[in-house]
């Protein structure tokens, strides 16, 4: 079957003759990577062991303002190596956290030491990026604020870290193999647990007439939320940490693909004691409840929409009539297939893939090489027509930069980091080359990435 968007959108030195002593440097604050016991199951079931950043499930908020600096260095507590990538900032690429790409893993015992400036507020998140199919799935995800220097006007900011787990219901353990042939050559592996903030049920409780800032973050590994809101109305302001340039009534559902983000400005309409929830689409049509917010008091409402979130520095894009055109075609999985691709250097037929491992391509190349798929020169403006040759949907994520969608009718959409590609459904994105480096472009559906569906360009 394939999945369509029809489909789912229905379902200092030293001076002669002193001594001068250097003040210490004080240490950078630490993100350690270790395992912990949390309960991510309803109450009644069994606990779970997860790896975790400090010991807690999202990791640590880390809140800085817009052109200030992360400084955190990773300890790695963990039996297996790792990195730290920081999705969706415009960043160094030394500290990007790719393990063999921009970075070594850093191993068992091991530090590293992340140092980077934010050049934009908005609402992003850090998470593993080595092995990320298992150690996101584990747990190792975290969120990132940038705030503006001038906040909206909203009574309360709230973040809400999506997330799904496949849990042994008997043991509270995640299901093994993380490795499955089934969910890595199909849509990826989606959970039997759907929460938020690492919390099974989670709510807010908030007053008639009380405007919320709602930052939506999808951290898990394969799961597309459909979202509305039930008893509040709004406006989406920023996608992907990048504000809109005008905010845009909520009226159909919010298609949520991993990694992306949706920040939303809400008032509360309903009632007290009448339902106000987030809802989530569920497979048969209906629609559960994913946070509920329960209602209580009453304020005098705004009675203006939100102003516009103060714009990002340099995300204008030049004159695309000389910008270069490449195109990108995600092929293989389960239905569809493909002929063959280049792994490690070698040619194989889609068996000889499947037998090491592999089931995506991008364009014939399965995995990262050794080379490039373009070297792009810094300033060049660049188009990439996405091609998506296979049944399923995929959340194709490049780092380093925003990009823009061309509609058919030419048109720039909203700046984004993440887009969800679906079958024959033709797809163009255009950015500037500005920020030199190496930078990974992946599906986000962390199983499919793992199995095939990466590459990578560089900025020179």
């Amino acid at each position: 079957m394939t999945f369509t968007r029809r489909a789912f959108c229905a379902g200092l030195g030293g001076v002669a003759g002193l001594a001068l002593t250097r003040p210490a440097l004080a240490a950078p604050p630490t993100l350690t990577a270790r395992k912990a016991t949390v309960q991510l199951a309803p109450e009644g079931y069994p606990t779970t062991e997860v790896w975790s950043y400090d010991g807690t499930l999202p990791g640590p908020l880390i809140r800085v303002p817009q052109g200030g600096r992360v400084t955190r260095q990773l300890i790695n507590a963990l039996d297996v190596p790792t990195s730290v990538h920081w999705h969706g900032i415009r960043i160094d690429n030394a500290m990007d956290g790719v393990s063999g790409l921009t970075q070594d893993p850093v191993p068992p015992g091991g530090t590293f030491d992340y140092d980077f400036a934010v050049p934009d507020a908005g609402t992003y998140w850090y998470h593993a990026h080595k092995n990320s199919m298992e150690q996101v799935a584990r747990g190792l995800s975290g969120v990132l604020i940038v705030d503006e220097a001038t906040p909206p006007d909203v009574d309360r900011d709230e973040i809400l870290m999506l997330g799904d787990w496949l849990l042994d219901p008997d043991t509270g353990a995640f299901v093994e193999p993380f490795a499955n042939p089934m969910t890595m050559s199909h849509g990826g592996r989606t959970g039997n647990l759907v929460g938020v903030n690492g919390q099974y049920a989670y709510g807010l409780t908030a007053e008639t007439g009380e405007r919320l800032r709602l930052r939506l973050i999808n951290s898990a590994n394969a799961r597309i939320f459909g979202l509305r809101l039930q008893g509040m109305s709004g406006w989406t302001v920023a996608l992907d940490g990048m504000p809109l340039d005008q905010p845009e009534p909520l009226t159909t559902e919010i298609i949520l693909a991993p990694a992306q983000r949706v920040d939303l400005i809400v008032d509360v309409t309903a009632a007290v004691d009448q339902p106000a929830a987030l809802l989530m689409a569920m497979s048969d049509d209906s629609w559960q409840a994913l946070v509920e917010v329960t209602v209580t008091g009453g304020r005098t409402p705004r009675a203006d929409p939100p102003a516009p979130l103060p714009a990002n520095p340099n995300t204008a894009l030049p004159d695309l009539s000389q910008a270069r055109s490449l195109e990108i075609a995600m092929e293989g999985g389960a239905m569809a297939g493909m002929d063959s691709a280049v792994f490690e250097g070698e040619r194989l037929d889609f068996r000889g893939l499947i037998e090491r491992g592999q089931y995506w391509a991008l364009s014939g190349q399965s995995g990262l090489s050794d080379t490039p798929f373009a070297t792009l020169q810094r300033g060049e403006p660049v188009r990439i027509k996405l091609v998506n040759r296979t049944v399923f949907p995929h959340a194709m994520h490049l780092h380093g930069t925003h990009f823009r969608q061309i509609g058919p009718d030419r048109t720039l959409g909203p700046l984004r980091d993440t887009i969800l590609s679906f079958p024959d459904e033709p797809l163009e994105i255009a950015f500037t080359a500005d920020n030199p480096g190496k930078w990974l472009f992946h599906c986000h559906m962390l199983a499919h990435a793992a199995t095939g569906m990466t590459t990578w360009i560089e900025v020179a």
